[in-house]
Formats: structure tokens, sequence, C-alpha cells
């Protein structure tokens, strides 16, 4: 399955917030905190907060695993329209990439991205490998922030 193309994006942002992890394994249950933490002052409803914990785990995983960062760092930013979750890594052999997993539980990260979001996707930051994995979220997926 390919990647979704970006969508354009205007001059809509309402709120961002953005933060900064060493890459460790420890450091994605720490990002889904920061980020719920967030979206409860945002005044986001439950059923948002749980998507994007789930998708901002599966993105910062990513960039722990398969990549070869010092450190990740994650933003959310809302639009009038989206809610768009991105992270940046420093670099890695490739980009990334749905996979067939089969039975196995791990690999699965891209697979929920794209079930559960309405796009994403990646660009190259222009240093060395540096990547930026984004994902989008529709305002009106369970209560709105």
């Amino acid at each position: 399955m390919a990647q979704r193309p970006q969508p354009q994006t205007g001059t809509d942002t309402v709120r961002r917030f953005a933060f900064e992890l060493p890459a460790l394994t420890a450091s994605v249950a720490r990002a889904r905190r920061l980020a719920e933490e967030r979206l409860i002052l945002w005044g986001c409803g439950p059923d948002i907060r749980d998507t994007v914990a789930l998708v901002v785990s599966e993105l910062v995983t990513n960039a722990v695993v398969h990549t070869a960062s010092g450190r990740v760092i994650c933003e959310l930013r809302e639009g009038e329209e989206t809610l768009r979750i991105a992270v940046r890594d420093e670099g890695g052999p490739a980009g990334p990439r749905i996979r067939d997993c089969g039975e196995e539980e791990r690999g699965r990260g891209l697979l929920i991205v794209d079930a559960l979001c309405t796009a994403w996707g990646a660009d190259r930051t222009g240093l060395g490998s540096a990547q930026v994995v984004w994902a989008e979220l529709a305002h009106g997926m369970g209560e709105p922030c």
C-alpha cells in the first residue's frame, strides 16, 4: 500500500505544541503522555486523545527503532479542519513504508496510522537523511478539539 499524498495546507493553524526527546524506547511513553496532556489542555475529547496518543506512539516508535537518531522532535498542530502530528528524526537507511507483517505483532505501526488518519506521509528535511513523518486526523472524529 502506498503513502497517501500530502494535502495542501493553509494558514489555518490554531494551536501548536512541540517537544524534543532522546531517541530511546522509553521516550515513546513520554511522548504519548505529553501529547495527551496537551490535548487535555486544549479541551479535546477522550476519543481523539486516544487516537492521537496511538499515532504518536507509532510514529515515535518508528523513529526510535528504524533510524540512527539521537533525538526526535514531535509536533502537534491543530488547524481548523485537521490535527497534524509530525515526528522529525535525524535520519536512517530508508524512508517509512507499510510492509506485510504476516502474523507478527511487530511492524504494524504504519498500517495503524494509515487506518486511523485521513492522510500521512514523509518529507526529507534537507539535512542528510533526516525526515519528518506526519499524519493528519480530521476534526469531528470523536469529540473535536
